[in-house]
């Protein structure tokens, strides 16, 4: 779709890495003129690519801003409102989807915002591989794919194993927020969360958290799980110290 180094590759780990489960669609749905301009002109600036090749350098990318990595934007307009409302935090937000990576783009360079970058790949493969343990003050996965039926339940990103490799790269005290409409998939990640000797639920009552906690915005998936009457339900766990 892009040459070579100038816009999102379609596969950059390739066979590098061990992908185990994918908990991801690849989509490469159609680009917009505007979304194609915004990668053509923007990727080589903002872009980074999950190749699992060495580790990123999150100061030098950042300008040494506090970092939150965004597993899954949709579109990027929440990215987008979250990174106007709190311009000293840098966010690394990760996802597949071609179109929502040039709207992310296109949005924050109309917005003039400096603190957003926009990786694209294996959100694991960029977990495990390119982010230095300790150094993230925040994860958030907001309405990942809930993989509904029961056979594709091993795909769910919010995992035991994926839960503990959170917990290595956030720094003490560091707040992972999920957020889904899918009322099973939300007790699930209560449970696993909950379990985890490396998190403690930030709610002191325990269970879910307020909706959309933290000012966390009205997402574009949100709104379309509403509108079919699913019930929203926010988690807030930070890492022990």
């Amino acid at each position: 779709m892009f040459p070579p180094g100038v816009g999102p590759a379609a596969d950059p780990a390739g066979h590098r890495h061990e992908r185990r489960i994918r908990s991801f669609q690849p989509r490469r749905s159609r680009v917009t003129p505007a979304q194609r301009d915004a990668l053509l002109r923007l990727w080589r600036r903002w872009g980074v690519e999950v190749d699992g090749a060495s580790r990123l350098d999150l100061a030098a990318l950042f300008g040494g801003l506090p970092v939150v990595l965004e597993i899954g934007f949709g579109m990027g307009e929440a990215t987008v409102e979250m990174a106007a409302a709190d311009p000293g935090i840098g966010i690394l937000a990760i996802d597949v989807h071609t179109p929502g990576q040039g709207n992310l783009l296109r949005l924050a360079e109309r917005e003039g915002l400096t603190n957003v970058r926009v990786a694209n790949g294996d959100a694991l493969i960029l977990l495990r591989e390119m982010i230095d343990p300790g150094s993230l003050i925040g994860i958030r996965v907001f309405f990942p794919d809930p993989w509904p039926k029961k056979r594709h339940h091993k795909r769910r990103i919010v995992q035991p194993e994926f839960v503990e490799l959170a917990a290595s790269r956030l720094r003490p005290g560091g707040l992972l927020h999920c957020a889904t409409d899918w009322e099973p998939y939300a007790e699930r990640m209560l449970e696993v969360l909950t379990a985890s000797r490396s998190f403690v639920n930030a709610v002191p009552s325990g269970g879910f958290a307020s909706d959309r906690a933290g000012g966390r915005p009205l997402t574009r998936f949100e709104q379309q799980g509403l509108a079919k009457g699913h019930v929203v339900r926010d988690l807030l766990f930070r890492r022990r110290g």
